[in-house]
């Protein structure tokens, strides 16, 4: 028997409606990239909301949100959940939405049935995850995990020219009078997520549990040639940048369908310089993302690919540089914790499977900081970072039930050791 109902727990899609509003798009997807005016908004909003919830308010350096429950006994550290408040360009409304609205609603109806937990609850709307307007992931959980700081802001660069730094500070934060981010408190770390793929929709599984989140590496891969008349360019003379880049592009693509599951890769952007019909293109960029739950694996194939993009810029005369975006090594989630939460579907009759995530998440940021869980519920088709993105009403109201169910156990009767 679940403490929390499904009618309890329903407010969470009203939550997200809302929430979608701050920086809708004209398609009906939802952007709301870092420290631009929807985001200011959001985070408002959110904030306004944890504290009509009863919970204490406050931001870190970085413009991470936080909405505090106290527990009784401080010294045994924060049961943080939540997760990022920023989209993809025309992404979704349940991506990273979901998880803080999720994280708050169980958090509201914890305090307001069982009053002061034994250990402090923290809610958590990360300031950034995607990496849709930097050249990075993960700035908000990568600050509080050590991973990232502040000293780092004004060396990226987003296509604006516009530095993290000047961005940061611009919407109020990056001072040095506000809190730092890095956490040192934490006993645990829970994230609810919708699944963005369609595994558990087809086999009829309502809560994935996930074991692992796949590493990722991403690269941005510049080839240089020679910008020419395409005319008066013999095909023997030329040193084609495009030609270069779809011979490497196709060499991963063999690759990747040799190695097989679950490794996957993906060119997703590409720019051509100049980009004229009647022109040789002399640059290529392009972005490659490749993913693997084995750092072993993950390196091994990464390196061969790599080294064939120069042999082919070698053979064809062609210029390559290769700049590392992302290193995120896989990261297995807590055993103790994934044992907690197939418990609780077990004992509520909850169909649910064990799976790994090839998304990154913020939770793959915690695993070296303090014990981490994070659990699915379906995404309809798989499709994620669209507005057509969705998820039924009755699963994201049991993801609210399995989390709250979980952060009852975890702050109202667990003591970690």
């Amino acid at each position: 028997m679940m403490r929390m109902t499904m009618e309890q727990a329903s407010g969470v899609t009203s939550l997200l409606e809302k929430l979608a509003g701050f920086g809708s798009t004209a398609d009906g997807g939802v952007t709301r990239l870092l420290y631009s005016p929807s985001w200011k908004d959001a985070q408002s909003f959110l904030e306004a909301a944890m504290s009509a919830a009863g919970l204490e308010t406050r931001y870190d350096r970085v413009g991470n949100l936080f909405g505090r429950l106290e527990g009784k006994r401080k010294e045994q550290g924060v049961i943080l959940t939540g997760s990022h408040i920023d989209t993809v360009r025309s992404g979704g409304r349940y991506d990273g939405a979901y998880g803080i609205a999720a994280s708050l609603a169980a958090v509201s109806f914890l305090r307001s049935t069982y009053g002061e937990p034994g250990r402090s609850i923290e809610v958590v709307s990360f300031c950034e995850e995607e990496g849709s307007r930097f050249p990075l992931a993960y700035w908000g959980s990568g600050n509080i995990t050590g991973a990232y700081t502040t000293g780092m802001s004004p060396l990226i660069v987003d296509p604006q020219g516009i530095t993290l730094e000047h961005a940061m500070q611009a919407a109020g934060f990056g001072r040095e009078d506000q809190p730092e981010s890095l956490r040192e408190d934490l006993a645990a770390f829970v994230e609810v997520h919708i699944e963005q793929g369609v595994i558990l929709e087809r086999t009829g599984g309502k809560v994935g549990i996930v074991e692992t989140i796949a590493g990722q590496r991403r690269y941005v891969i510049t080839v240089k040639g020679e910008t020419n008349h395409a005319g008066t360019t013999p095909m023997a003379m030329r040193r084609d940048a495009v030609a270069g880049a779809a011979e490497m592009i196709a060499i991963l693509e063999r690759a990747a369908n040799r190695a097989g599951e679950p490794l996957v890769a993906t060119v997703g952007r590409m720019k051509l310089l100049p980009n004229i019909p009647n022109v040789i293109a002399g640059t290529v960029e392009f972005t490659l993302d490749i993913r693997h739950i084995s750092e072993t694996l993950l390196t091994g194939f990464t390196d061969a690919v790599i080294g064939s993009f120069h042999s082919v810029a070698e053979r064809r005369g062609l210029e390559l540089d290769v700049q590392a975006a992302l290193h995120a090594r896989p990261a297995p989630m807590d055993p103790v914790l994934t044992g907690k939460l197939e418990k609780i579907c077990s004992d509520g009759g909850i169909p649910y499977r064990r799976m790994m995530s090839g998304a990154g998440h913020d939770g793959q940021m915690f695993v070296n900081r303090c014990p981490t869980a994070m659990l699915f519920v379906p995404s309809k088709d798989g499709i994620s970072h669209s507005p057509e993105e969705y998820t039924a009403a009755e699963d994201l109201a049991l993801g609210v039930v399995v989390l709250a169910e979980m952060l009852y156990d975890l702050a109202y009767e667990e003591i970690l050791t």
